[in-house]
């Protein structure tokens, strides 16, 4: 990703631009960030030049461009009708934060940009690119419009997810389940949302590098992998993680906002949330089941040295949770 100068420069521009917005002590200087943002990304998916590229590309750039118009009208809404246009504006800004980011019941174009860029730039979009949007709605908190958008985000991304082929899309849907649950981490506080993004971009990490370390781009292509059970292994350890099953890692920060849920009695929201995590768990498996279907072919418990290391990491990250949630039980 930064083997050369300019691939460094717009990664650089891109962290700045975030930086910029959640530092930022006004609207406008928000919305600056968050161009600086959008126009460093561009020119990192598109660094091929292929079709695909090309597509994601000008898709994330209307949609990006959509948002941005919409985000700076309200501003200006917010500025020029002073108190009596507050509320409209409140909504407004939140709409186009929640579509900057790719949350339900805006996320159409997600999936599809997932879809035509590399593992690299995935990782990118799924986490640090939620990471401005996320801090700047923790601003402007609307309950009744948060939890609207937690209960389509956790349904979209589980019934979308469902029936695809394609390793990115499934992975662009678990983002957006992912988004619900940072949300109703967030209508409990602060650092309980925080505390979720760090694990679940952790966790997404160490699932695209067992994805980037074996070129697997659809489910059908784990069919066949020829390479060690191993990697087989530490891809479903990563996938049971990143579906929040204990007890690894992705388990400990639904755990804790299921805890907080129960306390404040929000019951309803719990039941459908965690019914709709199930769904999610049925397309990991199906990552899973694909790739163990034809471990008979191979015999040996080894895996060579280039992706020794990539293995390690990616299994490591996601069975630390194991001590953890130990740890928390007894104490």
């Amino acid at each position: 990703m930064l083997n050369n100068p300019s691939n460094f420069m717009f990664m650089l521009m891109l962290m700045s631009g975030s930086i910029i917005s959640i530092s930022s002590s006004s609207w406008l200087g928000m919305w600056m960030g968050l161009e600086m943002n959008l126009l460093s990304f561009i020119p990192m998916i598109n660094k091929n030049k292929t079709p695909y590229e090309t597509e994601s590309m000008m898709m994330y750039f209307l949609v990006q461009a959509m948002a941005s118009v919409l985000f700076l009208s309200s501003i200006l809404m917010n500025e020029m009708f002073n108190f009596s246009m507050n509320f409209y504006s409140t909504y407004l800004i939140l709409m186009a934060l929640l579509m900057k980011m790719g949350a339900a019941p805006f996320h159409f174009w997600f999936p599809g940009v997932m879809e035509g860029i590399d593992w690299m730039n995935c990782l990118i979009l799924m986490t640090w690119q939620k990471l401005a949007p996320l801090i700047l709605i923790s601003y402007k908190l609307v309950n009744n419009l948060i939890m609207f958008v937690i209960i389509m985000s956790t349904m979209i991304g589980s019934v979308g997810g469902l029936n695809q082929n394609s390793i990115r899309k499934i992975m662009a849907y678990s983002s957006i389940n992912h988004i619900g649950w940072m949300l109703s981490a967030m209508m409990i506080s602060n650092n309980m949302w925080m505390l979720y993004f760090i694990i679940y971009s952790v966790m997404n990490l160490s699932v695209i590098l067992m994805f980037m370390s074996t070129s697997v781009f659809y489910i059908t292509q784990l069919f066949y992998i020829k390479t060690s059970p191993m990697i087989k292994f530490s891809m479903m350890i990563s996938m049971l993680s990143l579906a929040g099953l204990p007890p690894f890692l992705g388990f400990l920060p639904k755990w804790l906002v299921i805890q907080n849920l129960a306390m404040n009695q929000s019951f309803f929201m719990l039941m459908f949330m965690l019914m709709m995590t199930l769904l999610t768990l049925y397309f990991y498996m199906r990552i899973m089941f694909s790739s163990f279907m034809f471990m008979n072919q191979e015999n040996k418990w080894h895996s060579n040295k280039s992706t020794n290391e990539i293995i390690n990491a990616s299994f490591m990250l996601s069975i630390i949770g194991i001590p953890i949630t130990t740890w928390m039980i007894l104490y």
